[in-house]
């Protein structure tokens, strides 16, 4: 499989070193210096794009790949409000997208948990729900789009819970940045009696790498708008 990297921080080092790792090639690595170099000569060659850059060019790169044919695998975060103009455009252009803001295999089964807990709790008024997630001190977007996902599915499941707010009475989501903490998400249901608690510890960024080319794997000739959902069942 041929593949173009784009956003080369971290998270794109290591998706790098796995797609080597499984013999794959790195036709391209894209950051904020050498954007020019994504052109439509280099597209016909790519198989599937995996971006991990940042919510002020995902957009523009995402539009660019979908109107150029190429399969868009999309862990960027921060980007809420646009990402239905990339799955209008994909429609629109018979193309292939898959966002998630959460890569990792365990984390995807940690959503269909939380959605469970969640539909188990609807009837239990004792309980009050919170979210809490920690990351590195350098993760820009507050809440992270996991946190964000998993509020929102909360929500979808409980007639009580209509949204969540940063540190507030609805469905508080509590934020912390600090060190170098990869990623923790608790979803904690606190009565006077006790207290339910769900948690999920990223040790390192590996396994988000890993997912990303799993569902590189996964939308490689297909069309149509997809999420990790699909690979997990």
């Amino acid at each position: 499989m041929k593949i173009i990297i784009i956003g080369y921080g971290k998270m794109g080092k290591e998706v790098e070193r796995i797609c080597l790792q499984k013999k794959y090639k790195v036709l391209l690595k894209i950051n904020s210096k050498n954007s020019n170099l994504l052109n439509k000569d280099i597209l016909r060659e790519c198989d599937v794009a995996i971006d991990f850059s940042n919510s002020k060019t995902i957009l523009k790169h995402t539009l660019f790949l979908i109107e150029n044919g190429v399969p868009v695998v999309s862990g960027t975060t921060g980007w809420d409000d646009e990402i239905n103009i990339a799955k209008e455009k994909c429609i629109k252009k018979n193309g292939t997208f898959l966002h998630s803001p959460n890569f990792s295999i365990g984390m995807n089964i940690f959503f269909e948990l939380n959605n469970f807990l969640a539909k188990k709790m609807n009837a239990q008024n004792q309980y009050k729900a919170s979210v809490n997630e920690s990351h590195h001190k350098n993760k820009k977007d507050k809440p992270s789009g996991t946190a964000i996902k998993l509020a929102n599915d909360i929500s979808k499941n409980n007639d009580k819970i209509k949204n969540w707010s940063i540190d507030k009475k609805t469905l508080p989501i509590y934020c912390e940045r600090k060190g170098d903490i990869k990623g923790i998400h608790e979803i904690k249901y606190n009565s006077s009696i006790d207290t339910i608690s769900i948690k999920h510890n990223a040790h390192n960024r590996e396994g988000f790498a890993k997912g990303a080319i799993i569902a590189a794997e996964f939308i490689k000739n297909k069309k149509g708008i997809f999420t990790m959902k699909d690979i997990i069942q």
